[in-house]
């Protein structure tokens, strides 16, 4: 037993060491896993320059491009009117809308002509006289001849008579001609005021008209967009937006002003054959309310940037050892979702997702590889 009293000292010893060499490689293990990797994930974009046409856009109402009190010029009673000569009625330039009765102004009108007529004749007559008067006068004394003699006050009368029966005879066609009302241009019927048998006086006024050739859309433009408005805007083209239907229209002039309250300009959009007259178009109403979209001036060498990245005009790039830095941008222009901006920035590494609060020198780490693909232009 002597040897036991021996052995099992060393025993323990020995398993009292290997216990300590298990315990020490479980530590070790548990402080190597401990060491893990806490740099932020972020994403990143390559910054390079582009031109960038802005857009501009506002709102307005459609109108007509003139509107019309449509008057008789001659009295007389309404004999006929045209089916489409009702309110909402669409008439096309040049079709009769309304007839007055005729018989007085052609009876005017054969009165005028037998006036001409009888006109010519007293002109040739005095002419013929004139001529004799002449030839006589080649035989007299000098001191005998008059202007009286030689008829020469009777032929101004006869050719004064002739020019007024001339104007008498215009003045009878065009009243006869008037008895037909005529639409003046491409037109919507917004009112009608007389009926058949009505008895129309000059000056009547016996409906009004838009003008459906052109519809014509006024709308603003802020005082921090003036800058960007083309330096003239005549003839641009534009895009007008209703009830989900796009329609292309021209820009065709500036109203030349500014709001004294508002500070804003008003420039003018044009759309052609607005009711479809001519073509297979869909109606545009009037009043109906519209958005006008159009490009103004071209930004060149400016760098697109999603507005949450811009603070303090600064924006977070990440060097080539992995580490943030601020960098200063100028802001010139910003929409929607996007600000435009210039700086030294050509080629760097854009941080499209920092962290939440970012410090200089930080480190991080770019999620899948270095680099993405650059913030693409519209």
């Amino acid at each position: 037993m002597q040897w036991k009293k021996i052995v099992v000292p060393f025993v323990i010893l020995a398993l009292g060491y290997a216990g300590m060499e298990v315990i020490a490689a479980s530590g070790a293990e548990d402080e190597k896993e401990e060491k893990i990797d806490t740099r932020p994930l972020v994403s990143l974009s390559t910054l390079h320059a582009e031109n960038h046409a802005v857009s501009l856009s506002s709102y307005g109402e459609v109108a007509p491009l003139e509107t019309t009190n449509l008057s008789a010029q001659v009295s007389g009673e309404v004999v006929w009117w045209n089916p489409d000569f009702i309110p909402g009625g669409l008439v096309k330039r040049g079709e009769v809308l309304f007839s007055i009765e005729k018989d007085t102004y052609e009876a005017a009108l054969y009165q005028a002509e037998a006036a001409l007529s009888s006109a010519r004749a007293q002109l040739i007559q005095e002419q013929a006289l004139a001529d004799v008067a002449k030839r006589e006068a080649a035989t007299m004394s000098g001191s005998k001849i008059t202007d009286l003699y030689l008829r020469k006050p009777q032929l101004l009368s006869a050719q004064a008579a002739l020019k007024s029966a001339e104007a008498q005879l215009r003045i009878a066609k065009r009243d006869l001609a008037n008895c037909d009302i005529l639409a003046p241009y491409d037109a919507l019927v917004t009112a009608r005021n007389i009926g058949t048998g009505d008895f129309v006086t000059s000056g009547t006024i016996a409906a009004t008209l838009n003008n459906v050739e052109y519809a014509e859309i006024s709308f603003p433009i802020a005082g921090f967009d003036h800058a960007y408005l083309p330096l003239s805007v005549s003839g641009r083209k534009v895009t007008v937006s209703i009830d989900g239907r796009h329609i292309d229209a021209t820009l065709h002039r500036d109203l030349g002003t500014v709001d004294k309250a508002t500070r804003m300009t008003y420039l003018v959009a044009r759309i052609s054959d607005p009711y479809g007259l001519h073509s297979n178009k869909s109606m545009i109403k009037f009043g109906s309310f519209a958005t006008v979209s159009f490009k103004g001036v071209t930004l060149e060498n400016v760098y697109k940037i999603p507005q949450e990245l811009v603070n303090n005009n600064q924006v977070w790039l990440m060097s080539d050892d992995a580490t943030l830095y601020p960098e200063h941008v100028s802001v010139v222009r910003d929409d929607e979702r996007f600000l435009y901006v210039r700086g030294e920035i050509e080629g760097r590494k854009l941080v499209l997702t920092p962290p939440e609060y970012p410090v200089q020198g930080m480190a991080v780490k770019v999620i899948g590889s270095d680099e993405i693909a650059a913030i693409k232009p519209d």
